[in-house]
């Protein structure tokens, strides 16, 4: 196994290229300048193996997934991605071949997102394999799109379709064995690789009043836009895309619905727009061939309310969850 300098020059350099700011990643920090009128947006995730994806995944996959889950959260913000810093934390049992396939990954998708690496760190430990991912984005000065701008009266909207990655998990833990198999292999690639909104997330700037991606749960996101806006939602159950494999995998077993809610890890931009913009997004829709659902609407708080989301079903009835989505530290005896 060559030396930390020896792979980061033979791997990771090369993925630097293009960025002048990088320095061939031969200095301690990069330099990063916005467009005239424009500013930074950061975001940094973490995925980790056993809990974020398998230990045995493909590594090229693995480092797709680790750039993908962060160019999510720039698009819901309305960000365009431009570089990225890469934390590398390796167990001993990684070989060179494993970081040549996840150097690979990296490559394919800078070379899709037009963005480039321009700096981070490697390491080793005892446990298991660790990433993080810092990506850059950058946005008109003031105009990103928060989660706290949701008003009464709102429509909710969804990119996409939900409920695939948490249905391939579950997949892959073999719990739909009457699944067919191309609905399985359907939902298991939807886990193994999200599809960012990077082209239509800034264009939601100016139409969207409020706004994440779905990476916990639907029901667990829409409530965070509903505490930071201090106000309440009511999404129709019915109303929510799915695609023709979640809905073989409901039909088969319909409390898989609640799987497809709250199970998380769509990465699906979920925002707010008033009404009258329906049209505006209609467009936006077909201009990036990317089916956009109005799914409920927000609702002032009365009195001395909290905050809530309140999913009905087709006769009008609530729906109840043992969980409203993932969340890290919890006890894993009493699993979501």
């Amino acid at each position: 196994m060559p030396n930390e300098f020896e792979l980061i020059a033979r791997y990771f350099a090369p993925l630097a290229r293009g960025f002048p700011g990088a320095y061939g990643l031969l200095d301690d920090v990069a330099l990063i300048a916005p467009a005239s009128g424009n500013e930074l947006a950061v975001k940094t995730d973490v995925i980790v193996a056993g809990i974020d994806f398998p230990p045995d995944e493909p590594a090229h996959l693995v480092a797709r997934k680790a750039l993908r889950v962060n160019l999510s959260d720039l698009a819901a913000k309305g960000a365009a991605p431009r570089t990225y810093l890469l934390d590398l934390v390796l167990p001993n049992t990684v070989d060179e071949a494993w970081i040549a396939d996840f150097a690979s990954g990296l490559a394919h998708d800078q070379a899709e997102y037009g963005i480039h690496l321009i700096g981070g760190d490697m390491s080793s430990t005892s446990g298991p394999i660790t990433i993080a991912v810092t990506a850059i984005g950058e946005a008109p000065i003031g105009r990103i799109v928060r989660r706290g701008g949701a008003r009464p009266g709102d429509t909710v909207f969804i990119t996409g379709t939900i409920g695939d990655a948490a249905l391939g998990l579950s997949v892959l833990r073999a719990e739909l064995p009457s699944l067919d198999a191309a609905s399985a292999a359907f939902l298991v690639d939807r886990h193994r690789l999200p599809q960012p909104r990077v082209p239509l997330g800034p264009q939601l700037i100016g139409i969207a009043t409020a706004a994440l991606d779905v990476s916990d749960g639907l029901v667990a996101d829409l409530r965070h836009i509903c505490t930071v806006s201090r106000l309440s939602a009511v999404i129709e159950a019915s109303a929510v895309p799915l695609s023709a494999a979640a809905r073989v995998a409901i039909d088969n077993d319909p409390q898989r619905l609640a799987t497809a809610l709250t199970g998380g890890d769509d990465y699906e931009v979920l925002f707010t727009a008033p009404p009258a913009a329906a049209a505006r997004i209609g467009v936006l829709s077909r201009l990036f061939d990317t089916p956009i659902a109005p799914i409920g609407c927000m609702m002032a708080l009365s009195d001395e309310a909290q905050p809530d989301v309140v999913v009905r079903d087709n006769m009008g009835r609530p729906l109840s969850f043992k969980s409203e989505g993932w969340t890290h530290f919890l006890d894993r005896s009493d699993p979501q």
